[in-house]
């Protein structure tokens, strides 16, 4: 009989995903393709370890706000203002680990009241202009850390989706 008790420690295995992108990912494949993919890969095998949702927004230059992408797996809010994690992430350039989306007050954008952590990762093209996000997001409070935050950003690197890789500044919230 199962313990309801015990709670389950179900490691991330970002190898998997950099594996699997490596080898399914064609080479003349597209941002959005690529983006897909992604999404794709990520949410199936993280969605196990809390991950309720993953996907992108992207942004074109000058615009004040962002459009959603590819994602996994329910609608989200679209397009967005850059006042929230995803918007400040893009536009400072920095990776953001919302450990307690409560701690972001009213510059949370709130697209299912459920999630209690976040992750969003900038995506730069060459010329180190961010064009848009990746971002995550947990029912549990301090889902993500630092080293998501690196495996992930090294995964968008692999997948030709930014040129930064996990070198991006990391502000932990």
């Amino acid at each position: 009989m199962y313990d309801h008790s015990v709670q389950l420690v179900i490691p991330r295995d970002y190898r998997a995903i950099a594996d699997e992108i490596a080898a399914t990912l064609p080479r003349e494949a597209d941002r959005v393709d690529r983006m897909r993919l992604v999404s794709d890969v990520c949410w199936d095998v993280l969605s196990v370890s809390g991950v309720s949702w993953i996907g992108f927004y992207t942004r074109e230059p000058g615009a004040d706000e962002m459009v959603l992408g590819p994602r996994r797996d329910k609608p989200a809010c679209s397009p967005i203002e850059l006042h929230g994690a995803c918007g400040q992430a893009c536009v400072e350039g920095v990776t953001l680990v919302v450990t307690d989306v409560a701690r972001l007050g009213d510059g949370y954008v709130a697209c299912d009241p459920r999630d209690l952590s976040e992750l969003v990762i900038p995506c730069f093209d060459e010329a180190g202009v961010c064009w848009g996000v990746l971002d995550a997001d947990s029912f549990e409070r301090g889902c993500f850390d630092e080293h998501d935050a690196r495996a992930i950003a090294s995964i968008l690197q692999l997948a030709g989706l930014t040129a930064s890789g996990p070198d991006v500044p990391v502000r932990v919230i």
